[in-house]
């Protein structure tokens, strides 16, 4: 199997690699990026692609390792048995499967995304080493080991929020996806908004660009943005008016898609003000 990317996501040749490097040397793809830069939707583009089934698993602050592998409910069990109800008799009644457990159980192979490892404890991922080298677990209620039917292509994401141990980055094949460059950038815009005017996302990229490049942003819009941004601009005259008549002014029409802190939007107003007076 090879991934050539689809036809709603366009894959950079080096991601397209990462991928096939990932299920030829069967390990765990660990994928990072800034937010909005399509890492979720590798995954999922990704099982299309393949024709396999997606599992997910978004990770959450409070998220531990073992919730993956199985949940036991003793509470319930306790409270079966004072009501005599026949079901406590049988453990596995009381056994929630985490999603490693569903992928592993899996008779065809399956796209298992463990997506924004890094909100997790700082443990967690040294919680998944075994797990994720030998596709194996044991449980302890059913004094059983579940092993992989078959080997899942497990993508990992990661937003770079904190460092990930090396023991678990040995594991894994990393790939970083950098931002995209103006071609690629015009590639997937032509993908979600295939109408838009070439004069129009010409300029719209211009600005665009222009942003991102002023110093001193504590968060810089990401492609995400741009195209909720760009689908705003293609809907309304006005903000294209003023796109079409922008020279140096650098505070862009419905900025609120692109700038998500007030920081940003104060920086760029100061910028703007500084700019006209000048000019």
């Amino acid at each position: 199997m090879r991934f050539q990317g689809t036809k709603n996501y366009i894959a950079t040749e080096d991601l397209k690699l990462a991928v096939d490097a990932a299920l030829n040397l069967e390990k765990p793809l660990l994928v990072k990026g800034e937010p909005g830069t399509g890492k979720t939707m590798l995954a999922v583009e990704v099982a299309k692609s393949l024709g396999l089934r997606l599992i997910e698993w978004h990770i959450k602050s409070t998220t531990k390792a073992s919730q993956g592998l199985y949940e036991y409910d003793a509470v319930s069990r306790l409270r079966d048995s004072q009501l005599g109800n026949e079901k406590v008799k049988d453990i596995k009644n009381y056994i929630k499967k985490g999603k490693l457990w569903d992928a592993f159980d899996s008779d065809e192979q399956v796209v298992l995304l463990v997506d924004e490892v890094d909100k997790a404890d700082i443990e967690f991922p040294n919680d998944l080493l075994q797990e994720l080298d030998r596709m194996e677990f044991y449980c302890y209620e059913l004094d059983k080991t579940i092993k992989a039917k078959k080997r899942p292509l497990v993508i990992i994401t990661s937003n770079n929020e904190k460092d990930l141990p090396d023991a678990f980055l040995r594991r894994c094949f990393f790939h970083f996806i950098a931002f995209p460059d103006r071609a690629v950038l015009e590639s997937i815009i032509n993908v979600h908004i295939p109408k838009i005017k070439k004069s129009l996302l010409k300029k719209s990229l211009d600005m665009f660009f222009d942003v991102r490049k002023v110093p001193g942003l504590k968060k810089k819009p990401t492609t995400s943005e741009l195209i909720d941004w760009l689908k705003l601009i293609v809907s309304d005259d006005l903000a294209q008016e003023l796109i079409a008549k922008k020279d140096k002014e650098l505070l862009p029409p419905l900025y609120g898609a692109l700038l998500k802190n007030e920081q940003d939007v104060e920086l760029l107003q100061r910028l703007a003000f500084m700019t006209r007076r000048e000019s």
